[in-house]
């Protein structure tokens, strides 16, 4: 079982055993782990907080960077998984300056879903109709358009057929 140094226990760090594993070695360093000041071997070493946090903070940039793309591939995968088609990466990609989603109005997801439903028509039946897939309708309907990068050309079409505005009202918006 290990023990915690106090630094003032007499042992020295010569021909002693790591308080973190217990190994019997001759070359201990003096090591913070979770708060206690420790004299470990050098395998136990990289447990020292002022390692772990100075090389977290060199690495930081290329973390979020690889956190991102991990994301994004998390995304693309789960959404080939929900439509069972990938072609649509391979076909030219997507246009995002042009189809980009306009500012909604607070509650988009409820009064798209309220204005489907009061045409009498279910999500699939919309969804063909328009030749839009089911789970973007879901997801304005739901409140994620952002999310799940739904498109403006998709608002625009659901705004036209079910005669309801989910779009702000702007100057600019067409």
């Amino acid at each position: 079982m290990t023990k915690y140094s106090t630094e003032s226990s007499g042992g020295s760090s010569e021909g002693s055993s790591c308080e973190l594993c217990g190994e019997a070695t001759d070359s201990l360093e003096l090591a913070n782990v979770a708060g206690a000041k420790l004299h470990v071997c050098t395998e136990c070493a990289p447990h020292d907080d002022a390692q772990t946090h100075s090389q977290s903070r060199s690495d930081a940039s290329t973390t979020e960077t690889s956190r991102r793309q991990r994301t994004a591939q998390n995304q693309a995968q789960m959404y080939d998984q929900v439509t069972g088609d990938s072609t649509h990466w391979e076909e030219g990609g997507t246009e995002y300056e042009s189809d980009q989603l306009p500012y909604l109005v607070s509650d988009y997801g409820e009064q798209a879903e309220s204005a489907r439903q009061q045409a009498g028509l279910t999500v699939e039946e919309l969804a063909t109709e328009l030749g839009i897939e089911k789970a973007e309708i879901m997801a304005v309907e739901q409140g994620r358009a952002t999310r799940a990068g739904i498109g403006g050309t998709v608002i625009r079409t659901l705004e036209s057929r079910l005669s309801v505005t989910l779009r702000q009202k702007s100057e600019t918006s067409s």
